[in-house]
């Protein structure tokens, strides 16, 4: 299986930290050596680095603990083939355009009967279960919503067609985790989806800020130290990150909403929970 990670942040913050534990369990601690990307979103565009060799060993890798990059959402994927080869084109985070956003997507799981799904605006550039199933799910969001709901500021102020829309999207996740293992990050740059099937974990940090030690590197930071009192930073990861914090374990089935660190909205199979 795969690994994920992700983060919602309410400031632009870099994710050095938490990337320097993930990319270990990429050849080092973990199995995932068959590559490995993060995508960020910063102030308006976005960005992503991909490679197919493992991240503990990757130029690359380090280039990203070194450079704090400040996004306000990142997306981050260490990659254990199942389906498809090891290569460029099959390495995660997955990226497609619709209303004028780039979309950004990774999958941790694999699926059965994907070749069925059809594809209608979107085509994958590789040959995994995963970008198919992203292909599958934008457009199908893009037939039922042609257009984008209205972006607002405050998020009391989201409107109905928000919430069709984030109901519309966990009846796709559910299809597909009927199919088999599907965890899954989404972005478009403004809203983070985590979507859990079997495993993922977030914790949220704000103030006061704490001391926070890594499971799968010798490294320990005191984020009062580089934070201010209004900061709000979540984190997603397929399992925990760091030894000495309370992460909290999503449910089956569960699918969460983010903007600037905080959960708008949980919809499960039983019921949908929109906040404020």
């Amino acid at each position: 299986m795969c690994e994920l990670l992700g983060m919602s942040a309410n400031v632009p913050t870099d994710i050095c930290f938490s990337f320097t534990g993930f990319l270990h369990r990429g050849g080092g601690t973990g199995p995932h050596r068959d590559g490995w990307g993060i995508a960020f979103y910063e102030a308006g565009g976005y960005r992503d680095f991909r490679d197919p060799h493992p991240s503990v060993r990757s130029p690359i890798a380090r280039l990203i603990t070194d450079y704090p990059i400040k996004s306000h959402i990142a997306i981050s994927h260490i990659r254990q083939a199942n389906v498809g080869q090891i290569r460029l084109a099959n390495t995660h985070p997955f990226t497609r355009e619709m209303w004028g956003r780039t979309w950004c997507y990774a999958h941790n799981g694999q699926l059965e009967g994907w070749q069925a799904l059809p594809l209608s605006f979107y085509r994958p550039v590789g040959d995994t279960d995963s970008e198919h199933a992203f292909c599958w799910l934008l457009a199908a969001l893009r037939e039922g919503f042609p257009e984008a709901p209205e972006l607002v500021a405050c998020d009391a102020a989201l409107g109905e067609r928000h919430r069709a829309l984030w109901q519309r999207l966990h009846c796709l996740c559910e299809t597909l985790r009927a199919k088999g293992v599907f965890n899954m990050l989404l972005a478009d740059g403004e809203f983070l989806y985590t979507y859990c099937s079997t495993r993922l974990a977030h914790i949220t940090r704000r103030a006061p800020f704490g001391r926070a030690e890594l499971s799968d590197a010798e490294l320990t930071v005191n984020f009062a130290e580089h934070t201010t009192p209004d900061d709000i930073v979540s984190v997603m990861a397929t399992e925990p990150l760091t030894s000495n914090e309370a992460w909290v374990r999503m449910v089956p089935g569960e699918l969460l909403i983010w903007r600037q660190g905080r959960i708008l909205a949980r919809l499960t199979p039983d019921s949908s929970a929109f906040a404020p």
